[in-house]
């Protein structure tokens, strides 16, 4: 009984155990496309083409930029030059991003991150899902 019970008491503790939001700092960089957009009714989304895709990059600070990117068939990108100022902060088990132009600031929270994928939530409870850029070749 008493092996029975640590037994049991062991599993809730690691199915309870939640990721560390800390490890998704180190996967943002990068350049990112949108996979697909769930908005809070429910409603999804998916792209299959993106004119236009998110380059992130933070420093050791914990504060970076995002910027719309348009890739190129040579291997280059065009830019708008728009730059969102970003900055890191975790909260309440949570990675939150700040972020600040000069004509607004909002923040999002970074529900999953890794190699691969990129998943946000913003204030409006829309969920974007990411997948790492893979530039265009002709050859």
């Amino acid at each position: 009984m008493k092996h029975l019970l640590t037994l049991l008491v062991l599993t809730l503790l690691l199915t309870s155990c939640s990721k560390n939001p800390e490890q998704f700092i180190e996967h943002l960089n990068g350049y990112w496309e949108i996979e697909s957009v769930t908005l809070a009714d429910g409603t999804k989304k998916e792209y299959t083409v993106n004119e236009t895709i998110d380059f992130i990059t933070i420093t050791d600070s914990l504060k970076g930029f995002r910027k719309k990117m348009q890739p190129r068939f040579d291997g280059k990108y065009d830019t708008s030059h728009a730059i969102e100022a970003l900055e890191l902060r975790l909260e309440n088990d949570s990675l939150n991003i700040y972020y600040t132009t000069q004509y607004d600031h909002w923040k999002e929270t970074v529900l999953m991150a890794n190699t691969h994928q990129l998943q946000i939530v913003n204030q409006n409870n829309i969920v974007y899902l990411y997948k790492r850029f893979t530039p265009i070749t002709t050859e």
